[in-house]
């Protein structure tokens, strides 16, 4: 990772630390984008900005995982489980929803 994507983190963190309700926000857009080239990844990326804003060891513990398997989980190069990526945000006081969008599956 580069300083100023590392700046970028950093200043993300910390804003999420400031604003906690922000985290259901960032990380609904996220979501949305997650189908767009390199989304899942910052998808990966914002899951993880939300977790250390409430501390890793906290959200790992609230989750029942290991902080080590957190970590890693959550890394960019992880490959976190469904199962992971819920028991974290539901240890982050989120849930993961699902909405319809456009005209895409609907019936003709």
């Amino acid at each position: 990772m580069n300083p100023t994507s590392r700046l970028h983190d950093e200043a993300v963190v910390e804003l999420l630390r400031e604003d906690p309700a922000f985290a259901a926000e960032y990380l609904a857009v996220a979501l949305e984008e997650a189908d767009e080239p390199g989304g899942q990844e910052a998808l990966l990326r914002a899951l993880r900005h939300v977790a250390e804003a409430q501390g890793m060891a906290t959200i790992a513990k609230r989750a029942g995982l290991p902080r080590e398997s957190l970590d890693k989980s959550l890394s960019a190069k992880g490959n976190p489980t469904l199962k992971t990526v819920l028991a974290v945000l539901n240890a982050a006081g989120l849930r993961l929803s699902v909405t319809r969008c456009g005209d895409h599956g609907a019936p003709a």
